[in-house]
């Protein structure tokens, strides 16, 4: 493994132009690119917790393995979250009760539970230094939900079998007197790239083989073609946060979701370090309504960090609401320094991307159709342990053993009780091809300043094009490759994002997130 800082790709580092705490604070985690053709037992795509947890699970279980990455390792979603690792479900554990039983709703409470206590295990095992911390977690109402909803959910989470407890207050957080709260006991927290850190070099130790700048295309039952080498496999692995290998079955079970964080210095022991999370906005007009997360994270000598998420929006539509993205770090901050007034100015701010699966848990096991291609998605706001249950089910699926979690989390399972969800979902989704015959948000290039994009319209057609700094226009085709949605431009992270989908391109039309394949296609204009 080596720190590259070599001549970058947009997208390499991070899927966007903001860098978060993670990356800004960690090496550059690189190591060579394909040279030849490769044939393995497992080849892994994505170099995030997913895929480097499968890797050193199945590592250790004796497999020969391969992982890929298009970027740099955790440059991808995983390198953009908060890293709160919880069994304290972003989907209430009254609504899995309602949706799935009160016994798979405990067998969700005991993935969860496992995947923290697995991510310790292996903490511990192999010493990585990640700033792993065991903290309380705190679940309190948002304005608009009801006193009897909390009550609810913490007669479910007993059900399940969690350590939870009523609190008519809830700890260091400002300007909630004689609000109560659920404590979560015994969560965790951690340094999520140096983790990764850690993981990787586990893998190469154990003699797997990583590949970093590794674009995986072409995914079939016999490998895929990795910057144009042929990598056969017996097992693949697509843990790329959306599925690679798949068309629309996925992808009408899933949505994507923009969140946004916000990150600022306090003074050192100020605050506890500890998990907070509202209910989230009852009145939101998003099907997964958006909540505000916050904890600490160890700064310097003198600071801690405090990490603040929410404002959520479906991916490629902030203008939905009418609330832009540089609005919504601004109200997410509002809210933050209501809670937690002690912040100080505000030192990073990024976003990520979450999948929201309809009925609320992840999709971990067999592709849908495929006897030796896995997938690990829909981690639903609960990405680190919803990664390592997926990595758990399908080192055990690959080794012929049956996982207890298998059937819960099988991409295959259809929800009848979540129909209307998906309704919802998928109603939203169709209105989205109303974009190919709505005005363009730019009249003509002359408009665009350095640093930004808009779409244009000419005749039919709809052209995504982008303005560099040094003055330079690109053009590409506004069409998305994946289902033919008008992507459109998001100023935050200088993007052009799917509102379908969720696929997303940089500004110099590479592909940053799936499920599109392919780039987005170079236009000449005048």
């Amino acid at each position: 493994m080596e720190n590259s800082n070599h001549n970058l790709n947009e997208g390499s580092i991070t899927s966007g132009d903001n860098v978060s705490f993670w990356i800004d604070s960690t090496d550059i985690i690189s190591f060579d690119q394909p040279s030849q053709d490769v044939s393995t037992d497992v080849l892994i795509i994505g170099g995030g917790i997913a895929g480097l947890t499968t890797a050193y699970k199945l590592l250790r279980a004796g497999r020969k393995v391969v992982l890929v990455e298009d970027g740099f390792i955790g440059s991808g979603e995983t390198g953009r979250t908060t890293a709160h690792l919880t069994c304290a479900l972003d989907d209430r554990y009254y609504y899995l009760e309602n949706i799935f039983g009160k016994e798979k709703a405990k067998l969700a409470a005991d993935s969860h539970t496992a995947a923290i206590n697995e991510i310790e295990s292996i903490v511990n095992e192999l010493e990585i230094n990640c700033d792993f911390k065991r903290v309380n977690g705190y679940l309190f109402l948002h304005p608009s939900d009801k006193e009897k909803n909390l009550d609810k959910e913490y007669e479910a989470t007993q059900n399940a079998g969690l350590d939870t407890l009523l609190l008519n207050h809830i700890p260091s957080l400002a300007g909630t007197e004689n609000q109560r709260c659920i404590v979560f006991k015994n969560q965790a927290q951690f340094h999520i790239l140096h983790y990764l850190k850690g993981l990787a070099e586990a893998v190469t130790a154990l003699g797997g083989t990583i590949y970093t700048e590794a674009h995986a295309e072409n995914i079939t039952k016999e490998g895929a073609s990795v910057n144009g080498f042929n990598f056969k496999a017996r097992h693949i692995v697509a843990a790329t946060n959306t599925p690679i290998n798949d068309v629309v079955t996925m992808h009408t079970k899933q949505h994507a979701y923009r969140t946004y964080v916000i990150a600022g210095k306090i003074p050192k022991g100020s605050l506890p370090h500890a998990l907070w999370w509202d209910t989230g906005d009852m009145e939101s007009k998003w099907v997964s309504q958006p909540y505000h997360y916050v904890r600490l994270e160890s700064f310097d000598d003198e600071y801690d960090l405090l990490i603040s998420g929410g404002e959520d929006h479906k991916t490629g539509q902030a203008d939905e609401e009418g609330i832009s993205e540089t609005e919504r770090y601004e109200r997410l901050e509002i809210w933050t320094r209501r809670h937690f007034p002690l912040l100080d100015e505000i030192s990073y701010r990024w976003s990520g991307q979450v999948m929201e699966p309809v009925d609320s848990l992840g999709f971990m096991g067999k592709n849908p159709g495929d006897d030796n291609i896995y997938i690990i998605t829909g981690d639903s706001g609960n990405g680190m342990t919803h990664a390592t249950i997926g990595a758990m089910i399908i080192s055990d699926i690959i080794q012929g053993n049956k996982n207890k979690w298998e059937d819960l989390y099988d991409p295959s399972r259809i929800t009848f009780k979540a129909l209307g969800d998906f309704m919802k979902e998928a109603g939203n989704m169709a209105s989205q091809y109303l974009d190919w015959i709505t005005a363009a948000d730019l009249n003509n290039t002359a408009d665009l300043e350095p640093g930004n994009g808009g779409i244009l319209s000419s005749g039919l057609r709809k052209i995504a094009v982008y303005r560099d700094y040094d003055n330079t226009l690109k053009a590409f085709s506004a069409v998305c490759p994946h289902l033919g949605c008008i992507v459109q431009w998001n100023p935050d992270e200088k993007s052009f994002d799917c509102p379908c989908h969720g696929s997303r391109f940089a500004s110099d039309g590479t592909i940053l997130n799936g499920p599109a394949k392919s780039d987005l296609s170079k236009l000449d204009i005048k």
